[in-house]
C-alpha cells in the first residue's frame, strides 16, 4: 500500500496560493495555519495589510468530500459579507482581485 504526497500546486496548498498570489504582486501574510483536523477551514491569509486587508480562508470538505471554497472578508469595503467563491483555478482569486481594485505592489520596485 502506498500514500499518495500531497499535491504542492494545488490551490488548497497555503505555500502554492500565497507564492501565486505574490508573483502576481501582492503584499501577502499568513496568518492562521493550524486549524483543527475537524474544522473544515485550512488557513486564513491577509492580503494587503494595513490599507484594504483582505482577509481569505480556506476551506476544503466544508459541504462534500473534494469541496474547495474560499470566503473572502474585508469588512464589507469591496467584497460582500462574508463572499465565498468556489473554484480551483488561481486564476479566478487573482482576477477577482483585480476586478475590485485591491491593489499591487510593484515586484520591480529598488529600494
Amino acid at each position: 500500500m502506498t500514500t499518495q504526497q500531497p499535491y504542492k500546486n494545488k490551490i488548497t496548498t497555503l505555500s502554492y496560493f500565497v507564492k501565486r498570489l505574490k508573483d502576481s504582486g501582492y503584499n501577502t501574510w499568513k496568518l492562521i495555519t493550524n486549524y483543527s483536523e475537524a474544522d473544515p477551514r485550512k488557513w486564513t491569509i491577509l492580503i494587503d495589510p494595513g490599507n484594504t486587508s483582505v482577509f481569505i480562508t480556506c476551506y476544503e470538505n466544508k459541504d462534500f468530500k473534494s469541496d474547495k471554497m474560499f470566503e473572502i472578508n474585508d469588512g464589507d469595503r469591496y467584497f460582500p459579507r462574508n463572499f465565498s467563491v468556489k473554484t480551483s483555478s488561481m486564476e479566478v482569486i487573482i482576477a477577482l482581485l483585480v476586478e475590485k481594485g485591491i491593489p499591487q505592489i510593484s515586484v520591480n520596485t529598488e529600494q
